[in-house]
């Protein structure tokens, strides 16, 4: 049965998805409307449910209501936040829709349904295409718009969002989102949702560490397991704007997309922007499965090579900081392979003039006093080991001080005339300009293929500013889209030319993790705070849309570099190993029982990284201050299960209920893989499971279960 069907007596389009149905139609003036956003409908009770007449505004002064429109446009008697707003050469403003058509067709993917619907400006030479992507594995369903300039003449759109969606009638509103700065990125937010207009954006020319592009809603009743919750995720690692809006008559929606405030999306006669996707979910059963259901989809639909297992790996920063050079690299390498790493990443310090922060950055080739023999011998070194070998690079970025600067110094955004503001002492070079995008592929593919590079950490230490493009006509609003599409044009065809090569997506930490970066790494480093206490609360609101196998983790020395906290050694892995385990602490000074210590629990995290990276998540219980935070990461077939417990202070005379499990087999038996004790599937699911936590401030366990034949 097709995903999508139609009514054309009524107009109607029936989209659906294994759980959930979303209907539209197009109404007697031909502007797309939403209909329903929900459990499953047939195309007969979508019908019905689009024959309700809709509401009558109370006055003159209430105007047409946009929540409901597909995409809502500027014009006519429209008062809320447009999804699209164009400016024509007259100076007219406005579209008004006319149908042109629509297409259905099968996807790209087996089980996939794309539906298409055209329209055009009832006077101007202007197409829009709303375009929808269904699959038969996920409840997600994607959606984007391109608009294309059929005219002689040039045409602004102020405002060009993917997508709008719209909620029903609740009798309350929640929304769910993460916020953060540097080192304490994806902090979540549950708060009752503001009349008028909520704004959530990055204007920094990446995704940003100060909130993420994806939202959840629900009616403020929904729980980690119980009720529905609406949610949407944007594929863009620019800069983006979501806008939600709820009206005095009890209406809710949401609109976004690339871009922000001051900026244009211009459109040359015969041009056509496309906008990222937007994708949208609606799940039952709680917020939990709402993140089930994202992390599915990240892992089936986006992540290129989700399979893998992602490596324990090592990163020499915290060891050596700049002062980089072979005969250490080396001593490292032996350590870490030691302590059973798979994967060892050389970070920053190994080009040029690279000695420090200030210098360097542009002039990629390895330092010749520091390695006199090139790359080569050390990656030979680590292979020998049985190690990959992984590199930190920041092609996006330059030093004034540089080779490259002084050879280019117009490559960098900037405006003439202005002062170019150095953040820690670098400028971002216009990615936007095909010349430099080329020049960045051509050192990269070159540097992978010549040293046998198995691994990018490819980082992006700065935001945006003066992001002007001198010589470009409408330079300062098209840099920011060329940007980005240019910088998934260079992964994309490293890729290409080195299908083996894996890269991590970093941006100072988590500033650059979604879903369109996902689609062409690996893996994204969380962010630069690696403190356990921290990194609990950043892993909880990363793990809201990402899943774990995406999320760098690391183990690293006490006293922590930012947080000046030392938490035991086995907290400090039990905290990483909840998503792609990594150490980088400076193990010359480990001693010997750490190293031991270490080695056991990196041993113990491949015999369960299946499970962490692969497996489904229940949060049993959030982190909390005084309480027992519990994660539970279950096989598909639920032959297995790990709970990661942690505590972070003990409490004398405070209560710890057993923890009750989710997913596992009905009736079944599982035997504990450390003591050999059996628990019954409904004692454990029921009753639940009594922790055996160490005593003290700072305890930590894990759990294997594994089912018993």
């Amino acid at each position: 049965m097709s995903p999508i069907s139609f009514a054309p007596d009524t107009g109607v389009w029936l989209l659906s998805t294994p759980r959930t149905s979303y209907a539209l139609r197009v109404d007697e003036t031909g502007a797309p409307c939403h209909v329903a956003w929900g459990p499953r409908l047939t195309l007969e009770e979508a019908e019905r449910i689009a024959a309700v007449p809709p509401a009558v505004a109370a006055s003159s002064f209430e105007g047409r209501p946009g929540v409901g429109e597909e995409l809502p446009v500027d014009g006519g008697t429209r008062y809320g936040p447009p999804s699209l707003q164009v400016r024509f050469e007259d100076g007219s403003r406005a579209f008004e829709w006319q149908p042109a058509g629509h297409d259905v067709r099968e996807g790209e993917g087996e089980g996939e349904g794309e539906l298409t619907l055209s329209f055009r400006d009832r006077r101007y030479p202007l197409r829009v295409e709303l375009h929808y992507r269904v699959r038969d594995d996920t409840d997600v369903i994607e959606r984007w718009t391109v608009v294309r300039n059929l005219g002689d003449e040039p045409v602004t759109l102020l405002r060009a969002d993917s997508a709008a969606w719209a909620l029903p009638l609740l009798r309350d509103y929640r929304l769910a989102h993460v916020t953060g700065q540097w080192s304490a990125e994806s902090r979540l937010h549950r708060d009752r949702l503001a009349h008028g207009e909520t704004v959530l954006t990055s204007r920094r020319g990446i995704t940003s560490h100060h909130a993420n592009p994806w939202v959840m809603l629900d009616s403020g009743e929904a729980t980690e397991d119980h009720g529905r919750v609406w949610s949407a995720a944007l594929a863009w690692s620019g800069s983006w704007r979501i806008t939600v809006q709820r009206t005095p008559d009890g209406r809710a929606g949401f609109t976004g997309g690339l871009g922000q405030d001051g900026t244009t999306v211009p459109l040359a006669p015969g041009e056509e922007f496309t906008a990222p996707p937007f994708a949208g979910l609606c799940t039952d059963g709680g917020l939990g499965a709402a993140s089930r259901a994202w992390h599915a989809y990240v892992l089936t639909h986006v992540l290129p090579h989700a399979r893998e297992d992602a490596p324990v790996l090592y990163n020499s920063w915290e060891a050596t900081g700049f002062d980089v050079d072979e005969v250490g690299q080396k001593a490292l390498a032996e350590r870490a392979a030691a302590l059973g790493v798979e994967l060892y990443v050389v970070d920053d310090g190994w080009f040029g003039a690279r000695r420090s922060d200030h210098a360097g950055l542009g002039d990629w080739t390895p330092a010749t006093d520091r390695f006199p023999d090139g790359l080569t011998p050390l990656v030979r070194a680590v292979h020998g080991l049985g190690m990959r070998f992984g590199l930190w690079v920041e092609p996006e970025m330059v030093n004034p001080d540089s080779d490259l600067y002084r050879r280019h110094p117009d490559w960098v955004l900037h405006f003439p005339g202005r002062p170019r503001s150095e953040l820690r002492n670098q400028l971002v070079l216009n990615f936007a300009r095909r010349e430099v995008a080329d020049w960045a592929y051509a050192w990269l593919t070159r540097l992978v293929a010549d040293h046998g590079i198995d691994f990018l950490k490819w980082d992006m230490n700065r935001a945006f500013s003066e992001a002007g493009w001198p010589g470009q006509q409408d330079g300062t609003d098209r840099l920011g889209p060329q940007y980005v599409r240019n910088l998934y044009g260079v992964l994309d065809r490293l890729r290409a030319d080195h299908p083996a090569l894996r890269i991590e997506s970093c941006s100072g930490g988590g500033g650059r993790v979604d879903l369109g970066i996902l689609a062409r790494t690996d893996q994204a480093w969380a962010s630069d705070n690696t403190d356990a206490a921290d990194r609990m609360w950043i892993q909880h609101g990363y793990g809201q849309v990402y899943p774990a196998r995406t999320m760098g983790a690391w183990v690293t020395d006490v006293p922590n570099q930012l947080t000046g906290r030392t938490v035991p050694l086995r907290f400090r892995f039990h905290v990483a190993m909840a998503g792609a385990l990594g150490i980088g602490g400076d193990l010359a000074h480990w001693s010997e029982d750490e190293l031991r210590e270490g080695a056991a629990l990196v041993a113990e995290y491949k015999k369960v990284r299946h499970l962490v990276q692969h497996g489904v998540l229940d949060r049993l219980a959030p982190p909390a201050e005084d309480s027992v935070a519990v994660l539970q990461y279950t096989a598909a077939d639920a032959a297995e299960t790990l709970l990661l417990a942690y505590r972070r202070v003990a409490r004398h005379g405070s209560p710890y209920p057993p923890v009750r499990l989710r997913g596992l087999t009905p009736s079944a038996r599982y035997r504990d893989a450390r003591t050999g004790a059996v628990h019954h599937s409904t004692v454990l699911g029921e009753y639940g499971l009594v922790l055996d936590l160490p005593v003290g401030d700072w305890s930590s366990t894990t759990v294997h279960l594994v089912r018993e034949a």
